[in-house]
């Protein structure tokens, strides 16, 4: 109960129920007719334990007179006078099935609330009908009006000191919105964390449902199954008289640890809340999470106390470091701890420090792409060079403009940056990603659809979503080469992998559309690409194939400028019809050539090296291209 006052109104109500229990017990056994209800008001403690645990009014009065026979001496007398033996004064379910109006007979099954919540336990010989009936000693104290946490589970369930913490998570409120709607129901949180940050979730989350937050660590569970199952029907119990939730740590369990616990959990109602390294095979749904710390305000919160007086240095950049890189608490005190607050270049310093620390998971499922590449390496039309510039002032601004502009607030759909580069091979595509992302000083990956397409259906969302579920802590730009194979023309549906490859496209699309970051895809071909899908690109840049200009602009730009180079003649190169990419191959082989001769990189070397590319090709090379090059 919650107070002094609130627990002697209990024992004033439950005094005064046993006394309108006792008189009625009498009468039935004196055989004078009883009107049904044996007390006129529930006392507090036993309606919100039987409104908590669902009982009926039979089962709340077979648990009434079980407690009564503890508190009560009358009720011995009563109960031993109903069984025609004074060495009987006690409760059974026989003797509760034949005294109480209303009986019900399921109330005396093992899958019945009583004993299922383990309310009562069955003691003494006979059957279960006929044995005696022990109350509970938690439960008893808890009709009483002392409420305590069941002393069996300390071992095991450990209570995790509430939050201070009430900032909006809208991962956590869309959570907690989901299960408050349905409350009974057998879901199971899958969440990921970085290390150190599990608890801060949970103790989130606990306080966003208002309940109390106990920490099971899966290694300490009883190998004995009789023994988990007891720990099961206590903890379902109290999480329902208590308002508890469970969290339980994962660390790599073994095959048959994790088989243990899986059966565990399989068999609990309620919100539980799964963490750590290891896998699971459950049947009851699941929600699956990615926390990084909390939306861009719950990670400000965090930078601006970790970093105190020397966050004001960096003029106002902390918010798009915020937004840009989802990192956790622990993380991002870290990074600030080991922070100098350097004056010019502290800001981008800090910036490369979480650009570094936000890409390690990621590099594990995709190829870091290195750049240096700036615009002047750039031959394209004016117009794409505009575009590609607007691309990135999109992505550079995007927090002033959705967030501090209040665009994100209408909807989350459609504030992906996408684009779509459309060119043949060697024309410049993935250049222009490298430019971008040193232009933006972000990290660029470049990924293999033809790694993450799976023939089996449903792998491939799988895939793709652990990409870009890992890929939101830092907001890299992600490259998509070669997008034709799953982008095209979508097929007509004849049957269920048609329409599942159609699926496929749909969820990258939708995951492209809700990336913070920038997604970039590379087709050859853009007739290639369904138009339907083409409208859902922010940007469609076009990378022609280089006319001669172009081409002698390539050339003019393509050996650095440490590089040897003897006379050479722009124009009489220009005449090769290559790609920009083919140039640069066919540069590097010439000067590999030269730098074996010791000698500066002359017209002979770059001919030399053409035959090879164009062989390479399978394109013919004429006189009329080279001829006159010596």
């Amino acid at each position: 109960m919650s107070s002094r006052r609130d627990l002697a109104t209990n024992r004033r109500l439950l005094a005064s129920a046993l006394d309108a229990f006792a008189d009625y017990l009498a009468r039935t056994l004196s055989g004078q007719p009883t009107p049904y209800g044996t007390y006129l008001e529930t006392p507090p403690a036993l309606a919100s334990l039987s409104q908590r645990l669902e009982l009926n009014r039979f089962e709340q009065d077979v648990l009434l007179l079980a407690v009564a026979t503890e508190l009560d001496v009358r009720f011995r007398t009563l109960l031993a006078q109903a069984q025609g033996d004074e060495n009987k004064p006690w409760l059974s379910f026989d003797l509760a099935l034949a005294l109480l109006p209303k009986p019900d007979w399921a109330a005396a099954t093992p899958v019945g609330r009583l004993r299922r919540w383990r309310l009562l336990e069955l003691a003494g010989g006979g059957g279960p009908l006929q044995a005696r009936l022990v109350v509970d000693e938690s439960i008893l104290h808890q009709v009483v009006g002392l409420s305590y946490p069941d002393p069996r589970l300390e071992p095991w369930f450990r209570p995790v000191e509430a939050s201070a913490d009430t900032r909006f998570d809208p991962e956590i409120a869309r959570l907690a919105e989901h299960w408050q709607g349905a409350p009974s129901l057998a879901t199971t949180v899958v969440a990921r964390f970085e290390e150190g940050d599990g608890e801060t979730f949970a103790k989130s989350l606990a306080a966003q449902l208002k309940l109390r937050l106990y920490r099971l660590q899966a290694r300490e569970l009883p190998a004995a199954q009789q023994e988990r199952e007891l720990l099961a029907r206590l903890w379902e119990r109290e999480a329902l008289l208590h308002n508890a939730l469970l969290w339980i740590e994962l660390e790599r369990p073994e095959p048959a640890q994790a088989q243990r616990l899986g059966d565990f959990i399989e068999g609990l109602q309620g919100l539980i809340l799964v963490s750590g390294d290891g896998n699971l095979t459950l049947r009851r749904p699941q929600w699956r999470v990615d926390w990084h710390g909390g939306d861009t305000a719950s990670r400000l919160a965090v930078w601006q106390q970790a970093l105190g007086e020397k966050g004001e240095r960096l003029n106002g950049r902390l918010g798009h470091i915020a937004e840009q890189f989802h990192l956790s608490a622990n993380v991002i005190v870290r990074i600030a701890s080991n922070w100098d607050g350097t004056a010019g270049q502290g800001g981008e310093q800090l910036w490369d420090a979480c650009r570094r620390e936000a890409r390690h998971d990621l590099e594990q499922l995709a190829t870091r792409v290195e750049s240096q590449a700036g615009w002047d390496d750039l031959v394209l039309p004016e117009s794409a060079i505009t575009m590609l510039r607007t691309l990135a002032a999109q992505v550079r601004q995007r927090t002033r403009v959705y967030r501090e502009w209040g665009f994100a607030e209408r909807s989350t759909r459609g504030l992906g940056i996408s684009a779509l580069f459309v060119g043949g091979s060697g024309t410049g595509k993935t250049l222009a990603a490298e430019v971008l992302a040193n232009e933006l000083r972000l990290d660029l990956f470049r990924i293999d659809l033809a790694a993450l397409v799976s023939k089996y259906i449903g792998e491939t969302e799988k895939n793709l979503a652990r990409v870009f579920s890992v890929a939101e802590r830092s907001g890299a730009i992600l490259l998509f080469d070669e997008a034709d194979a799953l982008f095209g023309k979508r097929s007509e549906v004849r049957d269920s992998h048609d329409r599942y490859a159609n699926l496929e496209v749909s969820y990258l699309l939708q995951r492209i559309e809700t990336y913070h970051g920038l997604a970039i895809l590379t087709s050859n071909l853009k007739q290639a690409i369904d138009t339907a899908f083409q409208r859902r690109m922010r940007f469609i840049v076009p990378f022609p194939f280089p006319d001669a200009a172009a081409r002698s602009a390539i050339w003019a730009r393509v050996f650095p400028s440490n590089t040897p180079v003897a006379d050479l003649d722009l124009g009489k190169l220009a005449r090769l019809s290559l790609s920009g990419g083919h140039i640069r191959n066919l540069a590097l082989n010439a000067a590999f050539l030269a730098a074996d001769e010791d000698t500066a990189i002359a017209m002979r070397h770059l001919r030399t090296a053409a035959e090879s590319e164009f062989a390479k090709l399978e394109k013919p090379l004429s006189a009329a291209e080279v001829g006159d090059w010596l």
